[in-house]
């Protein structure tokens, strides 16, 4: 119920447009009677007394209101389905603004898949419960209503016998409702699945075929959808049991009815006329309990969905998103004061770590893989939090300042270039809103990324392709330098941001980096040793500790775990001078 009053709460949104339709469903509804008042017309006056003049009079009035009541019905229709698509977009868009405030954390632990479903699939059946739920389930109780006080008015002893089945119906309807929302739950949850499984293997589609495993993933994809088929027929073969049930029960209360209004007719206690007006507006009274399976279909699946949407809506904010301070400017005076991180309760990713980066240096993070080099830069972009320990920025302690502010501040290379399925120009401008042309062109030279957009026929409104599919590994690298570079923060953090170029690609785009360092804090990522020899200060981290510090000379002359990277870097290349 509480779930029903939420979505409902949505449509207040848009009261003239709810009231209209609540108001024609009234109507339309009130029309209901003319068919049953009409047949008895016909019965009790026209035949009865023989009256052939109000034949077709009595017919005009029934057409016209059945013209009427038709024409309300596609003008509500039509406001329904407007409001659907509305509520649809708001809560969608309500979503969508609520995914990008989570924090990064939240991401690991649910897939893209499931999260699309929830976007693509919940949301609109969320939405149904108003539409086809509350809508319907509104005028079919009016109608109800209306129906049962026109049969009161004519035979209230008659109508007590029409009402027998409804208590039989009602304990069936109540017990199937309780008990199939579980099975809705698993069958969406299933759904979800699938998606999920679709998604991962639609985004690896290279890695599958490279590794020719399309039988397993076929067998994978088979085995969820297979999933849903099950716990879809589960539901489906309750219901093939409860309805015809119902039907039963219900079409059994015509023959009572019928029976019972002979007998009355008999007795002269009711006219005929009467006993076939009933057997008409029976149809309209038992209309609603005959949608009963739809309704009770849409408002189990829609409170299920809609519980996955406001569990999401419901998650806590990324906090310090926007609250925190926001200094006039960031110097780029980083210090990391024994810092220690762990994702899960195992051994710490990061154990201790203090190290202090002043404006304008380069400081160099350098370990086998898992030492936790890109967890630093993580932490520096608060996507984690500490478990101990503090960072500062300009004495600044880093949970103290607004995240908004903070992230404005950096240019962050991953190792994952990621371009979006839009324009260069646009995939650039995320950098920089109101860069002008001739401030993209000059980053694409700076990250000698220039020539190979100027080749291209259409080149700033060059569709980069889902993923930046449209260009090799070294030119999204470069197009996300470029990106970076555009943005001219004072805080530039570069995770592998150079592993993909070629050696003379990447001497061009150091040269362009160390010319913008001067200014300017910077971390470096690096397994190619070449790439951070000029750093200022090479960190050393293993298992997430900081073992060694310096430059480059003097971590060589030191002999130690730096000095055997060197070595395993360069065996087969002349070492480099120290």
């Amino acid at each position: 119920m509480s779930t029903l009053v939420r979505i409902l709460r949505h449509t207040f949104r848009f009261p003239l447009q709810s009231s209209l339709s609540l108001l024609m469903a009234v109507a339309c509804t009130v029309l209901v009677l003319v068919l049953p008042g009409i047949t008895m017309q016909f019965i009790d006056v026209v035949i009865a007394k023989k009256r052939p003049d109000l034949i077709f009079p009595t017919a005009a009035i029934g057409i016209g209101a059945i013209l009427v009541r038709q024409a309300l019905f596609t003008l509500r229709t039509y406001f329904n389905n407007s409001l659907e698509l509305k509520l649809t977009h708001l809560i969608r868009v309500e979503l969508y603004d609520k995914l990008q405030r989570l924090p990064v954390k939240w991401f690991d632990s649910n897939s893209s898949g499931e999260i699309m479903s929830r976007v693509a699939d919940d949301v609109p059946a969320t939405n149904r419960v108003i539409i086809e739920g509350v809508d319907q389930a509104i005028a079919a109780l009016l109608q109800f209503i209306i129906v049962l006080g026109y049969m009161f008015w004519h035979s209230w002893q008659l109508t007590l016998v029409t009402l027998i089945p409804l208590p039989f119906i009602a304990v069936l309807t109540t017990w199937w409702s309780r008990r199939s929302e579980p099975m809705w739950r698993e069958s969406s949850e299933a759904t979800s699945a699938l998606n999920a499984i679709l998604h991962d293997n639609l985004s690896g589609i290279r890695q599958i075929k490279a590794y020719t495993v399309e039988p397993q993933a076929l067998e994978s994809f088979d085995k969820a959808s297979r999933k849903v088929g099950e716990k879809h027929m589960t539901v489906m073969r309750g219901q093939s049991l409860v309805w015809p049930g119902v039907s039963f029960i219900a079409e059994s209360g015509i023959i009572l009815m019928v029976a019972f209004g002979a007998w009355f007719a008999l007795q002269g206690k009711i006219q005929p006329g009467v006993v076939v007006s009933f057997l008409v507006a029976w149809g309209f009274l038992f209309d609603p309990i005959s949608r009963i399976n739809t309704l009770s279909q849409t408002f189990t699946r829609g409170a299920v969905s809609a519980k996955r949407v406001f569990k999401i809506i419901d998650t806590p904010d990324e906090p310090n998103l926007t609250d925190g301070e926001r200094p006039t400017q960031m110097r780029g005076h980083v210090r990391f004061e024994n810092v220690c991180f762990s994702y899960s309760d195992e051994a710490p990713t990061i154990d201790g770590l203090s190290l202090e980066a002043k404006p304008g240096e380069t400081i160099a993070l350098v370990g086998a893989t898992g030492a936790g080099k890109s967890t630093v830069l993580n932490l520096l972009t608060r996507f984690y939090e500490p478990t101990s320990g503090r960072i500062l920025v300009d004495g600044v302690p880093l949970d103290g300042l607004s995240k908004e502010w903070l992230r404005d501040q950096l240019g962050y290379v991953t190792q994952e270039s990621f371009l979006f399925n839009t324009t260069l120009r646009e995939n650039l401008l995320f950098a920089k809103h109101d860069a002008t042309d001739e401030e993209i062109w000059a980053a694409l030279e700076a990250a000698n990324a220039a020539y190979f957009i100027r080749a291209s026929p259409d080149g700033l409104g060059t569709i980069a392709g889902e993923r930046g599919s449209r260009f090799s590994g070294g030119e999204k690298q470069r197009l996300s330098i470029a990106r970076a570079l555009l943005k001219n923060p004072p805080l530039l953090l570069l995770d592998e941001a150079t592993s993909a170029l070629d050696n003379r690609t990447e001497r061009l785009v150091q040269e362009a980096l160390e010319n913008l360092r001067s200014d300017r804090t910077c971390f470096v990522i690096a397994h190619r040793l070449s790439t951070v020899q000029k750093a200022d200060r090479i960190c050393v981290l293993h298992h997430g500790k900081l073992i060694e510090q310096g430059t480059h000379a003097e971590l060589l002359a030191l002999g130690g775990s730096y000095a055997k990277l060197c070595e395993a870097t360069f065996a087969n290349e002349p070492r480099p001078a120290a």
